[in-house]
């Protein structure tokens, strides 16, 4: 990317260092190819509903990038849905997400119009009617049939309306509201 300033020539808002965002999407000007990422994870199935991920690097910037270290995400069922309860169950994750995205895409957006946030907490909360995962019907979705999220912001009143408007710019946002193709393939191991 661009050429890294020094700490007294960086602009930060919100912790966000604004100016090496504004570097990035000079550079993306510059050259579109910068702008392709590509993020990947592996999972393993452990037992039962329990499973884990690992995420060591993602591709950017035209090139791949490693984590400083990998990260594990551990996914189960509560027992309640026959699972033992290692790790928050993958619609969970999603919600989990959603929640880091629109937080940090809302933020960052935010640090860039120079907007000041001093808090900044969500919940979010979505229902699901197990008869779709289960195969009982047709009639109703596999997954989250609604989601709601409701962000307590601490900033000036006139920013909360441009706020909720930049945080829908996040990436995990337009996937879960609009859709994505996902293509499965399945091989022997």
């Amino acid at each position: 990317m661009a050429e890294q300033k020094t700490v007294t020539e960086q602009k930060v808002v919100n912790g966000v260092n604004v100016s090496m965002i504004e570097d990035t999407v000079n550079a993306i000007k510059d050259d579109n190819e910068i702008a392709k990422c590509k993020f990947h994870i592996s999972n393993r199935w452990i037992d039962g509903g329990h499973n884990q991920s690992t995420i060591k690097s993602f591709y950017g910037a035209k090139k791949e990038n490693p984590h400083d270290k990998p990260f594990f995400l551990d996914a189960d069922e509560p027992p309640l849905l026959a699972g033992g309860d290692f790790g928050a169950n993958p619609v969970e994750h999603l919600l989990n997400a959603l929640a880091g995205c629109l937080t940090t895409t809302m933020v960052y957006h935010a640090a860039i119009r120079g907007i000041k946030l001093e808090e900044v907490e969500s919940e979010l909360e979505g229902d699901i009617d197990l008869r779709g995962f289960l195969g009982l019907t047709n009639e109703v979705r596999n997954g989250y049939q609604n989601i709601r999220v409701n962000f307590k912001v601490k900033t000036d009143a006139e920013n909360l309306e441009r706020l909720k408007a930049l945080s829908k710019l996040s990436p995990v946002f337009d996937v879960a509201s609009h859709g994505t193709n996902i293509d499965i393939t399945m091989e022997r191991k």
